[in-house]
């Protein structure tokens, strides 16, 4: 049986593809195609995971500019024809769509070729392409429970955000291993997302060196980003600079997160299912791009995470030292954060599409 993935945009969007894909490939003759876009990372993540690729127009429909909108509505048309010209050659079974634009002209396609589609809103709150895929979904499925209200009634189940495999049996042990840490020391993972932040990187550069005291960093900065943090790690002491492990990009963040006391991130889609399966406390910081302050007031509403403002950024480095220093309010961080976690989300998500498929 085949099966078709679409999405992308962020790697928020297209790695709970590939979990799901995991678990699809678990019975044996599954075939696996992912649609996505020309550019976006993920085309990285799915060739990274052995799956065929196939690029379809797609381009952001919404926007206050009448041209960028007419530019977007031509792009979801021409990508909408492209589409039921590869799904026709293709022929899945059924389609996994997690939202962001690259999605929105398989969905529509699927739908107009009688191919069941299975929707997954990976945030709390649904952007437009996710909106727009939920009028042609058989099922729509979502991360947590308060989702529920902005999506269709009596369609709509809440699976939780599926993780990859390496974030189910990843260990501390191996973690310290592969990232070369110290033990005996405290660990902050800094994680900006796929494409890194700028802003969090400067914040945490200005404050390596106090960091560097009391612990050691490993910092996800982004590929755009690390040779100008790698010039502020050549300034450090030597000693400080073993302390600061630095890395434009890791396929390992499991075992990041794993060996780390406190996670410092952007709150994309990802932080609703790795930072609470792996059970880390975190500092979330959201974008101003998204609706990622809806993800992170869910995770400090539940007690699991503090949200920081951009604009507070010159707090960052006293609030990392606060908890690093606070034991009890760190493991009880973790504790609600393990209580949001769904292991068996990408196990729930394959059986599903299995189902629709049938």
């Amino acid at each position: 049986m085949k099966f078709a993935l679409a999405g992308g945009g962020t790697g928020g969007h297209a790695y709970p593809a590939i979990a799901v894909a995991e678990r699809l490939r678990e019975i044996e003759g599954t075939e696996l195609v992912y649609y996505g876009t020309e550019r976006g990372p993920e085309r990285a993540v799915a060739e990274g995971a052995r799956i065929p690729y196939r690029a379809v127009p797609a381009s952001q429909v919404r926007s206050r500019s009448p041209i960028r909108l007419a530019t977007g509505l031509v792009q979801l048309w021409r990508g909408s024809n492209v589409a039921a010209r590869m799904l026709a050659e293709d022929r899945p079974a059924a389609v996994f769509a997690t939202g962001g634009y690259a999605a929105a002209p398989i969905g529509r396609a699927a739908r107009r070729a009688g191919i069941p589609l299975v929707v997954f809103l990976p945030d709390v709150h649904p952007g437009w392409a996710v909106r727009f895929l939920a009028r042609y979904a058989t099922t729509v499925a979502c991360s947590v429970e308060q989702s529920r209200a902005s999506l269709p009634t009596g369609r709509t189940v809440v699976t939780g955000y599926p993780v990859r495999e390496q974030f189910l049996t990843a260990t501390r042990e191996e973690g310290i291993a592969r990232f070369g840490l110290d033990p005996s020391l405290k660990t902050v993972l800094v994680a900006g997302g796929s494409l890194g932040a700028h802003q969090i990187n400067l914040a945490i550069a200005g404050a390596l060196p106090t960091l560097l005291e009391q612990a050691q960093v490993i910092h996800i900065s982004g590929p755009d980003e690390e040779h100008w943090l790698q010039r502020e790690r050549e300034r450090l002491p030597e000693w400080m600079r073993d302390r600061y492990h630095l890395h434009a990009y890791t396929e390992e963040m499991a075992y990041a997160m794993r060996a780390a006391d406190l996670a410092v991130t952007r709150a994309g889609a990802s932080t609703l299912g790795e930072l609470p399966v792996t059970g880390l406390p975190a500092i979330v910081i959201p974008g101003s791009f998204s609706d990622q302050h809806l993800n992170a007031a869910y995770l400090e509403g539940e007690g699991a995470a503090i949200m920081m403002p951009t604009t507070h950024l010159d707090e960052l480095a006293p609030l990392i030292t606060l908890l690093l220093g606070d034991g009890p309010r760190r493991e009880a961080m973790a504790a609600a954060m393990r209580q949001l976690a769904h292991p068996d989300a990408a196990t729930h998500l394959a059986r599903l599409l299995r189902e629709v498929a049938a």
